[in-house]
Formats: C-alpha cells, structure tokens, sequence
C-alpha cells in the first residue's frame, strides 16, 4: 500500500491507511494526532472509541490531547490505559466500541510515536476504510475544521477499561494449561520497558510458570533498540543463561511481536516465532494458515506436512488478516514475530504465541520424560536460510524504471514462478525472492531463502544485477 509522506518538517510523517508515525515534537504533534483521530471518528457509527498506549513517554500526551477533543465532539472514550496493542482490539469487540486506536510507534526508536487504528471488530483496520481515513485527514488542514457541528453536543464521558483479565482469559482457553503447570517452566522475558508485562507476567504465572521479567516497567526508557532483532538483542541474550531459564521472550513496545531465544542464549529469531505456532497448533487441529509474502517459507513446508493449505498475503497486518478471514484460517501472522490467533484476537499478538510455545515444550516430552528444550524443537523446524538485502533507487530507476527492473528480474529466473502480488515474488524449486519498493524510503527491499547460504547469495546476487546493470561490473 502507498504511505505518503508530509515533510513539513525536518522528519517525515509516515501516514498510511493503517496509522501514522513520526518523531513526537517534530512531523507529530498533539494537533496533527488530533487532526488523525478527528478523522478516524467521522467515518465511524455512533459509539465509543477506545484508546490504548504503549510505554513510551509521549503517550500520556497525546492520549489527553485525542481524549479532550473527542469528549468535545460528544464521543464516549473507553480508556484502555497502558495496554498491549491485542489488548485494545480486544477491548474494542468486548466493549461494543465503534472502533479503537492505539498510541504507539511499535519497534520505533523512543522519540518516535504513532496512531494504529481499530475497527469495530478489533482488528487492524482494513485498507478501504483506512483510505477513507486519510482522504478525510489530508482534507482536515486546520484546527478549525475539527470544530463540533453547531447545535448543542453533550461531552463525552471516559470510562476506563483493563483488557489485561479478559485477554488472559482468552489466551489461557488455547492452550492446556495444566500441562505447563505440571511442567512449571522458568521463563525470562524482556518486555522492553513497553506495554507487554502488563498482561505477560499475569499470564506467565496463571500458566504456572516461574517469571524473570526485565524491562517490566513500562516508561519507555528503552535498554535497547527496540526492535526485537539479533543486532538489538545481543547485550540481553547472555542473561537468559545467568538466570537459568528454560527459555527467552522478546516483545517490542506494544509486544505484538515476539522473538525466542533458548536456554543458552542462542537466538532464534522471529521467523521462528510463527513457525514454531504453526507446527504446534497443526498438530493438535490442522487448517488452513495465512502468512504474508515476505515470511519464511517454514510455515508453507510445516502445512504441507499436515495436508492444509497455506495461503499467501501481501505485506501487512491488515492483508494477512483479510486473508485469513476470506480463507477460514485458524492462524496467520507474519515473520517479524506477528503470531495472530482468531480464538483471541485478529492482532498480532506476543502473548498467545508465548503460550502456545510453552505448551509444546510441555507436551513434546524430551528423550528423559522432562520438558523439550526450545533449543530442539527450532532445530526441528525445516532449515533454511533467510538474507535480507537493501538497495538504494536513483532517481533514474524508480517509477516506470522500476517495473523495466522488476521485468529483467524475473527474466533473470526463467525457471521461476512469478507473483505481482507484492512487489516481484519468484518461486522455485527450493527457493524464493521477493523484491519490493519500500513505502517510506527511496530504496527496495529484496528477500531471499533457500537451503544454503551460496543459494541465497546467488539468487541475491543475481537480483541485484538485474537491478542495477549498470553497477554490474563495478
């Protein structure tokens, strides 16, 4: 999807149909979030809207700047406080609201923040209505076009809502919980200092488990960049060892995404996260699964074993989950850690792909009749290799260059299948590419996987030269 970007400022504002972000202060302001939610609540029915924070010290902010204006408009706010974002789309359908929107930039550096809205379903807003939104916000220029409508509008009241119980509640029906208990595994979670211990360590210890959370306090003073990768990860992972832990969660601010690491401290990733959910969730109940067209192809090779489709989204949270609910799948996600379960929430959500780790480590029995280590189920996962490449566009080859260059690309794999669905995906035996323009940056993305580092190297190789020819023999 487009994201347009205003560059009033010195930082760009990264508006799509989905949400915005920006640096709080700079491209966001109280009265550019204003102006986002003004227009938000004009294309919704009647009734209340619920908002949501992650940690970050820019939301008590912008949550009161976006309370006060729909109070003035004669909305209802069901505030959800600190909260994880699955947990806002939960309260959104419990609560009957008209829709929801979570403050939050995500895996953003901290002086980013960010608008993610709900609908009523509590999903992710699906890409028609979120276009609605931003024609109506690019129309919004001033405050003075956010004023109530003459007449008499009552204020809006403020009811405050915890999500926290009905969530657990929820990811605890997934999974057998006494199985975990009986096995009572030693967990050591990073929440990042985000919104995610809010509802982890009550979970973790409804399933019985013994909790070392660090970064639980969620102020947004982040230890680390806060993106759960490996780079970002590699001062924390030596702990989950010194505390003797069986296993170790990461979660991004608003802990929709979760990355494993094992009891040594050896990192797994988040490809792994989804794919680990999919292989225990198909052993129990196999359906059909959705994963996005830049995940790795464990979760595809994983439905095959069990016999159920594996269907294939365009890139983001709100075209999986349309997927999903046109295929009936019974999991989706996406390989940055995004586990999403129907039975809790149509969101990404680190929470019930933590339990359902868990409850496969409890009931996949070790060759002693102990608790399997998460070290040996991922080794158990297919093993592939994922490299992930940038390259920077001049401005020669973007617009109609670009298509030319996506042409010689797929000229460059004749044996490859060809997909449009997303940029350029090809397939073959063994492998695939995916090349996509970036939506915020003047740059492509280009994504490769396959048996083997040389497999990967060359299809990346051969990509980039078909790209650039004329940086070829450079």
């Amino acid at each position: 999807m487009s994201e347009p970007r205003d560059t009033s400022g010195s930082d760009p504002l990264i508006v799509s149909v989905s949400g915005l972000r920006g640096i709080v202060g700079g491209s966001l302001t109280p009265e550019v979030a204003v102006r986002y939610v003004a227009a938000f609540a004009e294309t919704l029915p009647p009734g209340p809207i619920a908002i949501g924070r992650d940690g970050r010290t820019s939301g008590p902010l912008l949550m009161a700047a976006l309370t006060e204006h729909l109070r003035r408009v004669g909305r209802d706010v069901i505030d959800c406080g600190i909260a994880a974002t699955p947990t806002v789309g939960i309260v959104v359908r419990q609560e009957g609201a008209a829709g929801g929107v979570q403050i939050s930039a995500s895996h953003n550096p901290a002086p980013y923040n960010g608008l993610k809205l709900f609908s009523a379903k509590g999903r992710v807003l699906p890409a028609a209505a979120g276009a609605r939104v931003l024609e109506r916000f690019q129309s919004l220029a001033t405050a003075d076009a956010m004023q109530p409508a003459l007449g008499a509008v009552r204020a809006g009241s403020v009811r405050v809502v915890d999500g926290g119980p009905a969530h657990i509640a929820l990811v605890a029906k997934t999974v057998d919980v006494e199985a975990i208990r009986r096995c009572r595994p030693r967990v050591w979670l990073d929440a990042g200092h985000g919104a995610g211990s809010r509802v982890a360590r009550p979970l973790l210890e409804h399933l019985g488990c013994e909790v070392v959370i660090e970064g639980g306090e969620p102020d947004g003073h982040f230890e680390h960049t806060p993106e759960p990768t490996a780079d970002n990860l590699a001062g924390m992972l030596p702990r989950i060892r010194l505390e003797h832990a069986d296993i170790g969660f990461f979660q991004d601010p608003d802990a929709d995404r979760l990355a494993i690491a094992t009891a040594e401290g050896r990192y797994i990733g988040e490809e792994a996260t989804l794919a680990l959910t999919v292989e225990a969730v198909l052993a129990k109940t196999p359906g059909p699964i959705v994963v996005n067209c830049s995940t790795s192809g464990m979760a595809a090779i994983i439905a095959a074993k069990y016999g159920v489709p594996c269907h294939v989204s365009a890139v983001g949270e709100a075209n999986v989950v349309d997927r999903m609910v046109a295929a009936g799948a019974i999991l989706g996600g996406e390989g940055n850690g995004g586990v999403i379960d129907p039975r809790v929430v149509l969101v990404r959500d680190s929470f019930v792909a933590m339990a359902i780790v868990l409850e496969r480590m409890c009931t996949t029995r070790a060759g002693d009749g102990g608790l399997a280590s998460i070290d040996s189920l991922a080794r158990a996962l297919p093993q592939l290799v994922m490299k992930k490449t940038k390259v920077d566009l001049s401005p020669e080859t973007r617009g109609p260059a670009l298509v030319a260059a996506l042409d010689r690309i797929g000229r460059a794999f004749p044996d490859a299948q060809a997909s449009r669905l997303d940029g350029l995906r090809l397939d073959w035996a063994g492998g695939w590419l995916l090349v996509r323009a970036s939506n915020t940056e003047p740059i492509v993305r280009i994504v490769a996987e396959a048996a083997s580092d040389a497999a990967v190297d060359e299809a990346i190789q051969r990509a980039t030269a078909a790209l650039c020819p004329a940086d070829a023999g450079r």
